[in-house]
C-alpha cells in the first residue's frame, strides 16, 4: 500500500525563521522585500517582463537570505495574484518525516506529536505526485508551478524520479530551493537556470533586523557568527539558542573536565533534546569551543560528532565518545 502523501499538496507554505521578511504579514509579495538580492530580482523579473519562464529553476545559497520568499513573489507576480493560499495551480512540497506509515513535513511537524530522530527527506512518493500534478493544464495562472523546498534533501530514489520529470516535456515550472546544491544531481542542476543568492553585509543584517523587530540579536555575538550573513538564520539560532535549557548550555562553556561529568552531560543531552536541536548545539558549540580554545582539535572532534549524528549512530553514544575526548 503506498504511504500517504500529507505533504506535497497545492498550497503556499508555512513561513519560517528563516525568511528575511514576513511579507506574508503584508498581504502583498514586492521584489522590493528582497534585500541585498539585486541579480536575483533582476533576472526573475526579466523573465516575468519577456515572458520566458524557464522549465526549471534553482535557487540556491544559504538559508535565510530570501529564496523562499523570491519564489513566493516570482510565482504571485507570474500568477498576477497576492494569494496563494491553496492555489489550484501551486504545489509547494517539503522534506518529511516518516511516521507509523504516514509523512509529516516540517510546517505540520510543531503540531503534532511526532518526535523526530532523523532528518526529513524529499520521497519518491512526493515526486511522483509532482509529475501527476504537472502533467494537467493550469486551471487559471498562465500555467502551473512546483516548489520543492531543501531539494537537496532528496532520496537517491525521489532524485532520479525528479530527473526523469525535467527530461519530459511538461505544461508547467519547477523551482527547487537549495542551501547545498551540491549534493543535488548534476544531472538535475544542468536542467535547471541557476538564480543566485548572496550574504547580506552587516548594515543590511541590522536593516532587516530592526524591519522584524529582532535588533536584540545583533548584541548576541555567538549567533551572528553563526548566521555569517543570513539575517532567516540569525532569528532561527536565536530562537534555538533560547530552547536550550541555560544550565544545560552553562556545562558546555567549556568542554568537561572529567569522565563522570561527561557521561552525565551525553545522557542529559539526549533525554532533553531532540534530533534537530542536538545538530544545532554541535554547530553552536564549534563557535564557542573555537573561540575559548582556538583548538583546532575540537572542531574536528565536533564535525566527527555531527557526522556520526547524521549517519543515524545512537545519540548518545556520539555525545559519549565527543565529550570524553576520544
Amino acid at each position: 500500500m503506498p504511504l500517504p502523501i500529507t505533504a506535497s499538496i497545492p498550497v503556499a507554505p508555512i513561513k519560517s525563521e528563516r525568511e528575511n521578511v514576513k511579507s506574508e504579514e503584508r498581504g502583498i509579495f514586492e521584489f522590493s522585500s528582497l534585500v541585498g538580492q539585486s541579480t536575483a530580482v533582476s533576472l526573475l523579473e526579466g523573465a516575468i517582463a519577456t515572458n520566458r519562464i524557464a522549465p526549471a529553476y534553482l535557487f540556491a545559497s544559504v538559508d535565510g537570505v530570501g529564496k523562499t520568499l523570491a519564489a513566493r513573489t516570482f510565482i504571485a507576480q507570474l500568477f498576477d495574484t497576492h494569494n496563494l493560499t491553496n492555489h489550484p495551480d501551486l504545489l509547494w512540497v517539503e522534506p518529511t518525516y516518516l511516521d507509523r506509515g504516514e509523512l509529516v513535513n516540517q510546517s505540520k511537524l510543531a503540531h503534532s506529536e511526532v518526535k523526530p530522530k532523523s532528518p526529513p527527506q524529499i520521497r519518491i512518493e512526493q515526486i511522483r505526485v509532482v509529475t501527476q500534478f504537472l502533467s494537467c493544464r493550469a486551471l487559471t495562472a498562465p500555467s502551473k508551478v512546483v516548489v520543492i523546498q531543501d531539494a537537496d534533501r532528496m532520496a537517491v530514489a525521489a532524485a532520479n524520479a525528479l530527473l526523469k520529470t525535467l527530461e519530459e516535456s511538461t505544461s508547467g515550472s519547477i523551482i527547487l530551493i537549495s542551501s547545498q546544491p551540491q549534493k543535488l544531481l548534476p544531472t538535475i542542476t544542468s536542467r535547471c537556470q541557476a538564480i543566485p543568492f548572496h550574504r547580506l553585509n552587516r548594515s543590511n543584517m541590522v536593516r532587516l533586523l530592526e524591519r522584524l523587530r529582532n535588533v536584540e540579536i545583533i548584541n548576541a555575538p555567538a549567533v551572528v557568527a553563526l548566521a555569517a550573513g543570513s539575517p532567516g538564520q540569525a532569528i532561527a539560532h536565536y530562537n534555538q539558542l533560547r530552547t536550550i535549557p541555560k544550565a544545560l548550555l552553562e556545562q558546555l562553556v567549556l568542554p568537561p573536565a572529567n569522565a563522570l561529568t561527561a557521561m552525565c552531560l551525553a545522557k542529559e543531552i539526549d533525554t532533553m533534546l531532540d534530533f534537530e536541536r542536538q545538530l544545532w548545539l554541535l554547530d553552536y558549540l564549534q563557535h564557542r569551543w573555537w573561540r575559548s580554545l582556538g583548538n583546532r582539535d575540537w572542531i574536528e572532534k565536533l564535525e566527527a560528532a555531527k557526522a556520526a549524528l547524521l549517519k543515524m549512530a545512537s545519540s548518545r553514544l556520539v555525545w559519549e565518545v565527543l565529550l570524553l575526548g576520544n
